[in-house]
């Protein structure tokens, strides 16, 4: 088991360092100045070039992708001298020292993702922590939805098989799977937030934190979470349907379950009692697997929702040209993506020892 993980982690590494390259790859070679992008388009050539040396943007490229892994890697080397672009500031790392060697200083510190270019070079670290935990609600809410509701239509969809309520099912799962996210957004925030305002009491757009009429502070406020929530988990709740509907039609065709019912248990038993539990495997890894692409794809559900997270953010940057926040935004999700990829793996290596085996 240990050796399987030790596996599994390496591959995590390589898979995350192919991420970081891609990444730096595809930022680096569009057109334009990184240090004109900084000063926002104003001419002064002294500063130009003082952001140019504090960032590295005066080196080659290849020295530049160096200097970005060195700042993402934990464990990395820096210079003892000022006018080095790694030189060790403590209001840029944190930093505990391992030892050294000449002029350079081997340390174990977090992970440095730079600095914005329009955010008066505030850390992307901070602004990532600003609204990676608002998606992140926004993606568990969206895929409890997803679950529940999945779990509950799928069921019942198999028990009245090939019946007008199975078919109308079917419809609505295919439609689910097949509408674009950003038009169920649109749709959504007009009906039930314009159209049917009075009724529901729910706003076009809005995110969790709102400020106080009286600006004394913010307060939570929660109906705004449940158009993007739904919205969010539409795709996913018509995958469950389906994967819950069809693993429970197998199961329910076995051997144990026939025995179950020829010794006189009521469907609803043998349901609960024997196929449900057996028939919520590929649920599950439907779910994980959806649970990390939703991070990425509440991009534009919340930039029509107006949803204070992570994918707003993004779009935001991406208007902006704001690189630094684009690309360490990009590498946050992709490493949860891999992190929730390889612990589903160990889980099911550790449910079923065959995997381990394969």
């Amino acid at each position: 088991m240990i050796r399987y993980i030790a596996n599994k982690f390496f591959y995590g590494i390589l898979t995350l360092f192919g991420v970081v390259t891609v990444i730096f790859l595809l930022f680096n070679i569009l057109p334009g100045d990184p240090a004109r992008m900084m000063l926002d388009q104003r001419e002064d050539s002294e500063q130009l070039a003082n952001i140019r040396k504090k960032y590295g943007f005066d080196q080659s490229k290849t020295r530049q992708y160096f200097y970005y892994l060195n700042d993402l890697s934990p464990v990395s080397f820096h210079s003892k001298e000022a006018n080095d672009y790694t030189f060790l500031d403590d209001d840029k790392y944190t930093y505990q020292s391992l030892f050294s060697v000449g002029n350079t200083e081997v340390v174990v510190k977090y992970p440095y993702l730079r600095e914005s270019f329009q955010k008066n070079g505030k850390k992307v670290s901070e602004v990532i922590s600003e609204t990676l935990p608002n998606t992140a609600i926004l993606a568990v809410f969206a895929i409890v939805i997803a679950m529940i509701l999945g779990i509950i239509f799928g069921v019942l969809s198999a028990i009245f098989k090939d019946s007008w309520f199975d078919r109308i099912i079917a419809v609505i799962s295919t439609l689910g799977m097949s509408i674009p996210s950003f038009f169920s957004a649109i749709l959504f925030a007009w009906i039930f937030g314009f159209v049917l305002h009075e009724i529901t009491g729910l706003e076009m757009t809005g995110s969790l934190y709102v400020v106080d009429d009286f600006g004394e502070g913010t307060y939570i406020q929660w109906k705004n979470l449940l158009l993007p929530a739904i919205v969010l988990g539409i795709r996913p709740l018509a995958v469950v349907i389906q994967l819950m509907r069809n693993s429970l039609l197998e199961v329910l065709s076995l051997d144990y379950v026939r025995t179950a019912k020829a010794k006189g248990l009521n469907m609803y038993r043998v349901i609960r009692r024997h196929a449900l539990k057996n028939s919520l495997n590929p649920v599950v890894t439907a779910i994980s697997g959806w649970f990390a692409s939703m991070l990425a794809g509440a991009v534009f559900v919340e930039y029509i929702f107006n949803w204070n997270g992570l994918g707003k953010e993004i779009v935001n940057s991406l208007n902006t040209l704001d690189l630094p926040v684009i690309m360490g935004s990009v590498l946050v999700i992709a490493t949860m993506f891999i992190i929730i990829n390889m612990l589903v793996d160990i889980i099911y290596s550790w449910l079923d020892p065959r995997i381990r085996l394969q």
